[in-house]
C-alpha cells in the first residue's frame, strides 16, 4: 500500500491548482500531507518527481499502486510531456468520432463532455493553473481546446439541423456557455471551488444533464 505517497501526491495536487507549482513549496505539502520534510526526501527527489507523479496519475490512475524504489526520482516520468500531448490528440479523435453517427444525441454529448472533463481535470487545471511554467504543455492544451469547442459545435450545428435542440442566436457563444458549464462542475468544483467541492461528482453530473438538456432540448 501506497498509503502515504497517496496522501503526499493529493497534498500536491491542491496546493498545485490552488496556488500553483511555483509557490509551492515542499514544506507546504509536508505540512498538507501530514509529514515531514524529511519524510518527503525519502520519497521523492524533489517537488519536479511529486509534480510528474501528479500528472502521470491523471494519465493512469493505477500507476501510483505500484511498487516504487526510493526516493523516486524522475527517471520514472522520462516522456511524459508528450506522453500527454499525445493522449491530448487520442482523445480529440474519440471525442469526434460520433460526428456522423445518427443515433448519438444531444443528451450524450452533455454527458460524455462531462465525463471526459471530470476525468483529466487534475491535468487540464494543473496546465490551466501553470501554463506560463509549463508553455509545451500549455501550447498543445490550448490546441486541444479549440479542438474541443469546434468539435462541439460541431455536434450542436448537427443536432440543430436535425431539429432535435433549439435554434441559438449566438452559437459560438452559447457553445461557449455549455463547455464553461460543464468545465465548472466537471472540474472547477472538485478542485478550486471556494466553497462547492463537498458535492459528489455523480450529483454534479446530474444538474449538468437536467439544466443543459432543458435548455437546448426541443
Amino acid at each position: 500500500m501506497n498509503t502515504r505517497i497517496k496522501a503526499i501526491v493529493e497534498a500536491a495536487t491542491s496546493l498545485f491548482l490552488r496556488q500553483g507549482y511555483a509557490q509551492t513549496q515542499i514544506s507546504h505539502i509536508a505540512k498538507a500531507a501530514g509529514v515531514s520534510v524529511g519524510t518527503i526526501y525519502h520519497d521523492f527527489t524533489g517537488k519536479n518527481e511529486i509534480m510528474h507523479m501528479v500528472l502521470k496519475c491523471t494519465i493512469d490512475p493505477d500507476f501510483i499502486e505500484q511498487d516504487f524504489d526510493k526516493p523516486i526520482s524522475d527517471d520514472l516520468f522520462e516522456g511524459i510531456e508528450n506522453e500527454i500531448v499525445a493522449l491530448f490528440k487520442e482523445k480529440e479523435a474519440v471525442f469526434a468520432r460520433n460526428l456522423e453517427n445518427d443515433n448519438y444525441c444531444f443528451e450524450t454529448l452533455i454527458s460524455d463532455s462531462f465525463d471526459t472533463l471530470a476525468r483529466y481535470a487534475v491535468g487540464c487545471l494543473f496546465i490551466e493553473k501553470n501554463q506560463y511554467e509549463f508553455t509545451f504543455l500549455a501550447e498543445n492544451y490550448k490546441a486541444y481546446r479549440k479542438q474541443f469547442f469546434k468539435t462541439i459545435t460541431q455536434y450542436v450545428s448537427g443536432f440543430i439541423r436535425e431539429g432535435t435542440i433549439r435554434p441559438m442566436k449566438h452559437l459560438d457563444l452559447s457553445v461557449t456557455l455549455i463547455i464553461e458549464t460543464l468545465t465548472w462542475w466537471a472540474m472547477d468544483r472538485q478542485y478550486i471551488s471556494f466553497e462547492t467541492s463537498a458535492i459528489p461528482l455523480s450529483l454534479a453530473k446530474e444538474v449538468c444533464m437536467d439544466n443543459l438538456v432543458s435548455a437546448y432540448k426541443m
